[in-house]
């Protein structure tokens, strides 16, 4: 099982991400360049990551031209065909962006740029911390895809306080139903605006993400 870290021009957590899953968790991760197209090394048993950033620039919208990237058409046709893949952050709005998960990722409510430590949980209830750091990462979608999320447990991540309720206090950017991250209806594509490579190294103070991000290869069955 093979993990590929896809780099695009203005990504600046490729590597955050690459040395959490390297040497924090021990995988074997390839960095992918934007401007190729060849995932033949990989299998449907692999997953291709997304990291957060500043794909060219955000210009047009977050994620907008990484979208048409010669890569990410690749990544598409590979999460299709069964793929695992995960965004976080900037990676979130690209899949967004790309139609692989529903709604989109509009500019934070209090219109300022977050960049801290927030909580968030799932379906256990536990909290997690884990860093934020966006402009532009209010959830949102229609009520009936919203529904539909929530019924189908698509919702993988909801912010949360210390305590691990749900709610306007512990949300840092507005997002609708206080959803933190979500999948799609096959569980083969994850997105997510916390950072949990950014919370893997017990030289920062923070394990947290380790267990979101062993949590989410479980939910695609990688582990």
């Amino acid at each position: 099982m093979k993990f590929g870290v896809v780099v695009f021009p203005g990504s600046n957590c490729d590597r955050d991400m690459y040395d959490a899953l390297h040497d924090d968790l021990g995988q074997d991760v390839r960095m992918l360049w934007h401007k190729d197209r060849d995932l033949s090394a990989f299998t449907t048993d692999d997953c291709i990551i997304l990291p957060g950033g500043f794909s060219y620039g955000d210009y047009l919208r977050c994620g907008a031209i990484a979208r048409f990237s010669p890569m990410m058409q690749s990544v598409i046709e590979f999460a299709n065909a069964g793929g695992k893949v995960f965004g976080v952050c900037n990676g979130f709005q690209i899949l967004c962006e790309s139609h692989l998960l529903p709604g989109g990722l509009l500019r934070n409510s209090h219109q300022q740029f977050v960049c801290k430590n927030v909580y968030i949980t799932n379906e256990t209830g536990k909290p997690y911390k884990i860093p934020v750091a966006h402009g532009e990462g209010r959830y949102y979608a229609d009520e009936q895809t919203l529904d539909k999320l929530e019924a189908n447990g698509q919702v993988i991540f909801y912010y949360c306080d210390e305590n691990g309720k749900i709610g306007a206090a512990g949300n840092p950017n507005g997002s609708t139903r206080h959803i933190a991250g979500i999948c799609n209806e096959s569980r083969n594509v994850f997105g997510m605006m916390p950072h949990p490579e950014r919370a893997c190294s017990a030289a920062l103070g923070n394990t947290d993400g380790r267990e979101i991000i062993r949590t989410m290869l479980m939910a695609t069955q990688l582990v």
